[in-house]
């Protein structure tokens, strides 16, 4: 993934998406060709000639020092994750990138970390790296995303999951939700860590085989996945709405736990019930047959 040509992306993306009335401009030209903001008007919001800032949209943010890449961000109106992300990118372009590159991510669990997720027996758990690998799941997790691991391609993968297996759309109640993050997950990643090759060669199949994938990577939406919402059709209890949280493993670089629970007494818990009682007597793989 060239640095260059990403940020380019990146930088023309965001000002395309932002209009005049979003960025708090009371005077311009009604007369536009296109609705986001002209280089012109994002270099006098950040302060900075437009010489400048078209050398920076060109992919140049070798040396860009923090107070202009702070300036930009608050001119294109970057949420944090884009925040971080043009902050990568710029690291990325530094001349010590490619010596510098990060520590390979973890391809599996340490055995207390294991023995963690073994514990939590009432609580569907598993690891991810950063790729979207699942690393490590406790039963109740291979039982709440059977579809996934009845998947015959390894390692399994939540993103191949969701944009070339067909079941994806049964399984997700809102798949194009679904879709959107496992992409922007995978785009925050490739900021980070633009030459991890076994992510490049994930990203490049998905593209030559998903129109789908393809286009929402062209868009360089980046998200930050912390916590939120989970909406399931799970073949054998039905709807499930559960709330996730994930947790990094700092011993673990690249590595993720993340936590599936439902509120008390609810309707979403009394199914997270039934599934473990039926995942006590059943393989995973008794879902989808």
């Amino acid at each position: 993934m060239d640095n260059r040509d990403e940020v380019k992306a990146f930088l023309t993306s965001r000002r395309a998406k932002l209009t005049p009335e979003q960025a708090g401009l009371h005077s311009y030209n009604r007369n536009r060709r296109v609705s986001g903001l002209r280089r012109s008007e994002v270099a006098d919001l950040a302060g900075v000639s437009v010489e400048y800032y078209a050398q920076l949209e060109r992919g140049n943010l070798a040396g860009v020092s923090d107070s202009v890449l702070d300036a930009l961000a608050r001119a294109l109106r970057l949420d944090e994750a884009e925040r971080a992300h043009l902050a990568d990118l710029a690291r990325t372009a530094g001349p010590t990138s490619r010596t510098r590159r990060r520590k390979s991510p973890a391809q599996q669990i340490r055995p207390s970390v294991a023995r963690i997720l073994d514990g939590m027996t009432g609580v569907p758990a598993l690891a991810n790296n950063a790729r979207l690998d699942v690393v490590a799941a406790n039963p109740l997790a291979e039982a709440l995303f059977a579809p996934v691991f009845a998947d015959p391609a390894r390692p399994v993968n939540h993103a191949r999951f969701n944009f070339l297996n067909p079941r994806a759309r049964d399984f997700w109640l809102d798949w194009e939700r679904a879709a959107d993050d496992s992409v922007a997950m995978l785009r925050t990643e490739a900021g980070r860590d633009p030459y991890n090759k076994a992510l490049t060669d994930l990203v490049g199949e998905l593209c030559t085989r998903s129109e789908e994938f393809r286009l929402r990577w062209a868009a360089h939406d980046v998200r930050l996945h912390r916590t939120g919402r989970k909406h399931i059709r799970h073949p054998v209890v039905g709807d499930l709405h559960l709330s996730y949280d994930v947790m990094e493993l700092p011993a673990d670089p690249g590595l993720a736990l993340i936590a599936f629970s439902a509120e008390a007494g609810s309707p979403d818990d009394d199914a997270l019930k039934l599934l473990a009682s039926w995942a006590a007597t059943h393989h995973p793989a008794d879902a989808v047959t």
